[in-house]
């Protein structure tokens, strides 16, 4: 049997899962899988500024900056306080790691959300309209730095 499609991606407490049902990895067709990476890909140590020294390992090799995981999110997450004062800074690093599906013409608008469902927890929501459908993705996370 043929799989097609990207490896299906959920979040746990302890980071990122793949789901395995009869020797087979659980396949997603849509971006979710391309959202998931560019919030919680990478070096979470990786602030997703000019300094590279940080960037995860596979992006040595890609020279198209647009194709590099550097996850500001992920960062943020793990480097300022869990107050819903931060949470529009939050949003503007999920908008920044989805840029790369703007400029790339892979959507045509990119709106992300964000908000704080339970203590050191943040839910992520991303409405992305692709080919003219609409697509949203929801994912919680473990916000790190306690307030």
């Amino acid at each position: 049997m043929a799989q097609q499609g990207d490896v299906q991606l959920f979040q746990t407490d302890d980071d990122g899962e793949i789901i395995v049902e009869n020797g087979l990895v659980a396949m997603s067709g849509g971006l979710s899988t391309a959202v998931y990476l560019s919030w919680f890909g990478g070096n979470e140590d990786d602030s997703g500024g000019q300094d590279e020294s940080l960037s995860w390992w596979g992006n040595a090799d890609e020279n198209e900056p647009e194709k590099q995981y550097r996850s500001e999110t992920q960062h943020l997450l793990q480097s300022i306080p869990a107050t819903s004062g931060n949470l529009k800074r939050v949003e503007g690093a999920a908008i920044r790691d989805l840029e790369w599906m703007l400029s790339g013409n892979v959507a045509s608008s990119v709106s992300v959300t964000a908000s704080i469902p339970g203590l050191n927890r943040i839910k992520l929501v991303a409405d992305i309209k692709a080919e003219g459908e609409e697509s949203r993705f929801k994912f919680v996370e473990n916000w790190k730095v306690a307030p």
